[in-house]
Formats: structure tokens, C-alpha cells, sequence
């Protein structure tokens, strides 16, 4: 199995790139993410690589992180999610923000991937919340306060300060990472008129 490729970008298709290694040219599925920041053609490259053999075919996946390879694979153990869907969600969200969405019950940010209804977007946020925080990578500093703001467990004042500010226009990931900064600042004892406040100043910045 080819588990990572290093080489020089030949071209960028709409949803892959020919990875020239020493004159072996391979064709690897990426994100869109990924595609966009990969480089351009005649630069060095470096893809973790997922391997995928069916009987009629030999597919290659690649990813910039181990990370977002790992995220490849965790969302596919859920129901209804092949690699493509996998592939459309590591293209609308990073896997920080995949793990943010899920730590917050977030199924509309889910949805914003191609291909994602409803349905499946709550089968996301159900099967996963528990595997979630293992994924978090730059994240995973406030995961658990996430989780508790979206199962309905945090304090009141969290509670009553995030929705301050997802009803003043913010989305509820922004909300609850700026009430997250600002409980770090401000203490446990914090009100929600002080977390606003200082949630406020962190979304100002």
C-alpha cells in the first residue's frame, strides 16, 4: 500500500493532481482544501496518501496532514458516508472546525457540504461527538467546553453567553470559541454580562 508520495506536481485537475515521482506519474483524489493549497505545477509536493482497491479499480487519496487523512477515515465509519462525502466535508470545513461542529452538535455547518442532508448531518454529530475531541488537533484546547455548550451542560452564564452572541449575527462556533477565550480570562465565576463583554473584545480583534 502506498501510504505517502513525494514528488513534483505535474498538473491540477478540478478534483486531483499528477504527482510526478521520478517519472511515475500518479493520480491522487484530493479536497478541495487540499488542491488549493497544494502549490502549482513544477513544485515539490508531499501527500499522505489513502489507498483504495476494489475489484475494478486502484484509487489514491491524498491529504496535507496525517490529520485530515485520519478525519478521511473517522467519517466514513459513519452510515451513509463513502469517500466522497468525506472528501466534500474535509473541502467545506478544516478538521478543526469539523471538530468544533461536532464538539457543538453543529448540524447546519455540517450540512454546508455538497452531498451532506440532514439526516446524515445529524448521524455525524451523534456517532461522533465522543471520537471527536481524539481529532482536534489546534482545537482540542476548548473541545470539552464545546461539547458541554452543545449537549446543554455548560454553567448558565455560558450558556446565556453564547446565544448572546449567536443572536447578534455570530455562527455558534464563533460564539462559543470567543466565550471559551474569554472564560479563560475572566475565571469560572464570571458572569454572563463579563463573558460577553469580554467574548465581544475577542470577536473584535
Amino acid at each position: 500500500m502506498i501510504g505517502k508520495l513525494k514528488g513534483t506536481i505535474d498538473e491540477i485537475g478540478e478534483d486531483h493532481v499528477l504527482v510526478d515521482v521520478h517519472g511515475v506519474y500518479y493520480e491522487v483524489f484530493c479536497a478541495s482544501r487540499t488542491l488549493s493549497r497544494i502549490g502549482s505545477a513544477g513544485e515539490a509536493v508531499v501527500l499522505f496518501i489513502e489507498t483504495y482497491v476494489r475489484e475494478d479499480q486502484l484509487k489514491l487519496f491524498g491529504f496535507m496532514s496525517r490529520l485530515e487523512r485520519e478525519w478521511f477515515l473517522l467519517l466514513q465509519s459513519v452510515q451513509g458516508v463513502g469517500a466522497k462525502v468525506a472528501l466534500a466535508l474535509l473541502s467545506t470545513l478544516a478538521p478543526s472546525d469539523l471538530a468544533n461542529a461536532i464538539a457543538l452538535q453543529d448540524k447546519a455547518a455540517i450540512s454546508r457540504a455538497p452531498g451532506v442532508g440532514p439526516k446524515v448531518a445529524l448521524r455525524i454529530v451523534t456517532e461522533l461527538k465522543n471520537k471527536a475531541p481524539a481529532f482536534a488537533g489546534e482545537a482540542a484546547a476548548g473541545i470539552g467546553l464545546k461539547q458541554d455548550i452543545g449537549e446543554g451542560l455548560a454553567s448558565a452564564p455560558v450558556a446565556d453567553a453564547v446565544s448572546a452572541l449567536t443572536n447578534l449575527g455570530y455562527s455558534r462556533e464563533q460564539a462559543a470559541n470567543a466565550v471559551a477565550a474569554a472564560l479563560k480570562n475572566a475565571g469560572e465565576d464570571a458572569d454572563s454580562a463579563r463573558l460577553i463583554r469580554l467574548g465581544l473584545k475577542e470577536l473584535s480583534r
